[in-house]
């Protein structure tokens, strides 16, 4: 199973320098391989609120957005819950201080690792520093332009 933070699936909706990468990467993803948490449901609609407030998006444009998002997650990934578990790996995660994390990447990185993931894709470079040193295999998938 190879788990996608938010940050990963983002440019897959909303367009940015990564988004053709990203979607070429996806695409080429095995069937039924990919996953995220319903914790990334959360935090893209998060991503979309946030937008909409900054003034980036018309709530019309994040309310489309959304939907979109559902729909490919729906047709294209495994769905996982958290549950105590993940939780409680989050916190210890969060408490190794050198590595830096906020609590949504810990959930992130907890619910991967509790579920086996034999990847877990970000765009994020904080999560990615804080994945190594906690010995998990992150991997940003694509080449970043250069």
């Amino acid at each position: 199973m190879r788990y996608c933070d938010t940050s990963f699936l983002a440019p897959l909706i909303l367009e940015e320098p990564t988004s053709a990468r990203v979607e070429r990467f996806v695409a080429a993803l095995p069937l039924g391989e990919a996953a995220i948490s319903h914790w990334t449901r959360a935090e893209f609609a998060s991503l979309l609120a946030r937008e909409v407030r900054m003034g980036g998006l018309a709530p019309q444009a994040a309310d489309e957005a959304g939907a979109q998002f559902e729909a490919m997650v729906q047709e294209s990934f495994i769905i996982l819950l958290p549950d105590a578990h993940d939780f409680d790996l989050a916190r210890v995660f969060l408490g190794n201080y050198a590595a830096g994390l906020r609590a949504g990447d810990a959930l992130h990185l907890a619910v991967a690792g509790n579920h086996g993931a034999t990847v877990i894709y970000s765009l994020d470079t904080g999560l990615l520093k804080a994945g190594r040193m906690l010995k998990l295999p992150v991997s940003m998938g694509i080449r970043m332009a250069g």
